[in-house]
């Protein structure tokens, strides 16, 4: 239990991705609960929100559909006849489409839905006024930072969540996120992730500076400190980045004379199947948009 209304369910799915597992929120009383983000399909997990409920799970809202955070819809639909509310682009089956500023009610708990694209196109953030809380997802985690993966990921919609974020909810109390601990200061937290993604801009900025680079060698470079399983998320940062610069028209790219080595190779589009577990693989890969497969070599270069 974290607050007076709240109370988080950390599912049993820690990995590199999820950190130390996706968090399911109930929110509510004995008058009726809204499960945020139910998590992956692990059928203890379901039984363990039931268990933990202090009322009826009338509602089942999704921050957004990766399946580390939604699966479980599905079953514990099943098992509470909940509704279940998620963007109206959602691929998650679902029975209400949440539009901006719609309001989730049950019994007392009212959480006014912000369409939130940047982490995915179909991210919403909630906010609950009584606590003053807000729920983030993966666009805020309690630990870390934001992995922002074309194509359903976009760097420019990310970075103007976040200052919407700064903006309208400076009054909030604590971000929910959806994986690690809760935030104490909000304002202070992402004021740190702008400045984060400001600062990752500048090094790649400086980099090009010094002449023409691929992605493999500008994760070499920007990411040198980082352990090497991490760079093919490094990768699609830097692509999210390049993305953006090259429509504002600050870079160019071509496409190298050359195939991928391997070496490259493993940084663009890993197996990851061969490496970790299915369904471990089934979320890093949603994560890092592996359906955008990097198998042409890019050479980036700074225009101005």
């Amino acid at each position: 239990m974290v607050g007076s209304r709240i109370r988080r369910v950390r599912a049993p799915n820690p990995s590199a991705m999820t950190l130390s597992g996706t968090n399911s929120y109930l929110v509510g009383d004995v008058e009726g609960v809204i499960c945020i983000d139910p998590g992956p399909g692990i059928a203890k997990h379901v039984d363990r929100l039931i268990a933990e409920s202090p009322g009826p799970i009338r509602w089942i809202v999704l921050t957004h559909g990766h399946p580390d955070h939604a699966p479980a819809a599905a079953p514990l639909r099943a098992k509470t006849g909940a509704i279940v509310a998620a963007h109206p682009r959602s691929a998650v089956p679902h029975d209400r489409a949440l539009d901006e500023g719609d309001v989730v009610e049950c019994g007392t708990t009212r959480l006014q839905v912000v369409h939130a694209p940047g982490h995915t196109f179909e991210h919403v953030v909630l906010f609950e006024p009584q606590e003053r809380a807000l729920f983030t997802g993966d666009v805020i985690l309690g630990e870390g930072t934001v992995v922002i993966a074309p194509p359903a990921g976009e760097m420019r919609a990310y970075q103007a969540t976040l200052d919407r974020l700064l903006r309208d909810f400076s009054n909030a109390r604590t971000i929910y996120g959806g994986h690690g601990d809760e935030v104490t200061d909000p304002r202070a937290k992402i004021a740190e992730y702008i400045e984060h993604r400001k600062i990752r801009e500048r090094e790649l900025l400086g980099a090009l500076a010094e002449g023409s680079q691929t992605i493999p060698d500008l994760v070499k470079r920007i990411y040198a400190q980082t352990p090497r399983v991490l760079w093919p998320a490094a990768a699609r940062q830097m692509l999210a980045y390049l993305l953006a610069l090259e429509r504002e028209g600050r870079v160019t790219s071509v496409e190298a004379p050359r195939a991928p080595n391997a070496d490259e190779h493993a940084i663009l589009n890993p197996e990851w199947s061969s490496m970790v577990g299915e369904d471990e693989a089934r979320v890093i890969e949603a994560e890092l948009g592996a359906q955008l497969r990097l198998d042409a070599l890019r050479v980036y270069t700074l225009t101005r």
